[in-house]
């Protein structure tokens, strides 16, 4: 089903989208953006129920750059210094952006 989504896009010349789905459409709409994720920029999933997501080489990616960025020793650091370091250890732009969002400034300070 993921791949008719992905033909689906191909064959429309839709290039970035975001998904959307309910129920089992909200499993099928979650496994298409983790294995496509270049393609999607975001999911909506509605009453879609409990999905292992271990299992998926998304989830792997995340959890080492979670491990990585908790490794930095973040909260010795200026936000310039700490976004610096984020930006080395989260090559992905998707994942850093993220990440990045994450950090909580007042004047400078994290």
């Amino acid at each position: 089903m993921s791949n008719d989504i992905v033909r689906f896009m191909d064959e429309n010349k839709i290039t970035l989208a975001t998904i959307g789905g309910h129920g089992f459409g909200a499993k099928v709409a979650t496994a298409t953006a983790i294995n496509h994720n270049n393609r999607f920029t975001g999911v909506m999933c509605l009453d879609g129920g409990p999905l292992d997501h271990r299992y998926y080489e998304a989830y792997h990616e995340l959890a080492k750059y979670i491990e990585d960025v908790r490794n930095i020793g973040i909260e010795k650091l200026n936000v310039n210094e700490a976004i610096k370091k984020v930006t080395e250890k989260v090559p992905h732009p998707k994942w850093r952006s993220i990440i990045l969002q994450n950090i909580q400034t007042d004047k400078g300070t994290l």
